[in-house]
């Protein structure tokens, strides 16, 4: 059986992007069809300032959600990226493998370092060397599939560089990952900005629809979507992007044969139309992971146990990987 790992961060509430684009995805297909691990990377939202509170409540948000949305810890492994030291423990061997330069040609390390000026902040060296520490949580796990959005491609082509990097110096060690995209709904935008992803750190306001919100919330934030010029309802992406993003979100939330967005496009004359039905359909989606996260909040000792038996049984698989690369590298074996 394939083996797959992937992971949220725990830097803001998690979105429909998150959900249409991954989570959901994780729970239909993945975790029946694979032996899946699925982390909340915590480890990844110390990159930037933050508060250690929040990191702490988002990261437990998160781990529920993941539960909430259909994760079955009876069929897949549900854990915390710190809970399980492996992943430090590789990343520095995996530091002194990859080169200064792979690591500033990373398009999201470019783009978050001038954010991070911009704001008149000093940029960490962690966001530089971030995506070893990702290459490190799909490595140590022997992975053989990442499902991941445009956005993180770059990171699991990193991955794979490393991976082929240390077998080819230091012996056959690490499985070369591939990386899976999912076909529909890879990348939901912003309500508010088409042209931008609807990301659950950079995007605030009437652009995002997060898991949580409530449904009149949800409603308001479609009818107020940005749209475009023109009053015909056509599927163009470069033309009509506003558009594009709404026919996109439609057709993943409900799927069935007519589930692809230009055919989706022909059954509209009105834009109010279509943002009508994208909100119902929205708010259909989320409604049962909303509910069950309620439910999981009110028994918070069964999401802990879920972490911790997942934390013991991500050890289980990562440590002998990573004990071995420590050996190869030249390491002297602990007595």
């Amino acid at each position: 059986m394939a083996r797959i790992f992937s992971g949220v961060k725990p830097t803001g509430h998690l979105t429909l992007g998150n959900y249409l684009g991954a989570v959901r995805r994780w729970a239909e297909v993945d975790q029946h069809a694979a032996d899946a691990l699925f982390c909340v990377v915590d480890l990844h939202a110390l990159t930037v300032d933050h508060d250690p509170a929040r990191v702490r409540r988002l990261s437990r948000q998160a781990a529920t959600l993941l539960l909430a949305a259909g994760l079955d810890p009876a069929l897949c492994t549900v854990f915390v990226q710190s809970h399980v030291d492996e992943h430090a423990r590789l990343s520095y061997l995996l530091e002194c493998v990859a080169t200064d330069g792979e690591m500033r040609r990373m398009i999201q390390y470019k783009e978050k370092s001038v954010r991070e000026r911009a704001r008149g902040g000093s940029v960490r060296l962690s966001l530089l060397t971030y995506p070893v520490l990702m290459a490190a949580d799909i490595l140590a796990y022997g992975t053989d599939d990442v499902p991941v959005g445009d956005d993180q491609a770059q990171h699991v082509e990193l991955a794979r560089d490393l991976a082929v990097r240390f077998n080819q110096r230091y012996g056959h060690t690490f499985v070369v990952p591939r990386t899976v995209r999912p076909q529909v709904a890879a990348r939901v935008m912003s309500l508010q900005d088409p042209t931008a992803k609807m990301g659950k750190s950079d995007d605030v306001g009437p652009g995002v629809v997060y898991l949580l919100d409530e449904p009149e919330v949800v409603r308001k934030k479609v009818a107020r979507a940005v749209t475009d010029s023109g009053r015909d309802v056509v599927y163009d992406r470069e033309e009509r992007p506003g558009i594009a993003n709404l026919l996109e979100i439609l057709a993943a939330c409900t799927g069935g044969a007519d589930g692809e967005p230009a055919k989706l496009a022909a059954a509209y004359d009105s834009y109010g139309a279509l943002k009508r039905d994208v909100a119902e359909a929205v708010v259909e989606v989320l409604r049962p992971v909303r509910e069950r996260h309620r439910e999981l909040c009110a028994d918070p000792a069964y999401v802990e146990g879920v972490l911790r038996v997942g934390a013991e049984r991500a050890r289980e698989v990562a440590r002998p990987r990573v004990d071995a690369a420590y050996r190869a590298i030249g390491l002297l074996p602990a007595g």
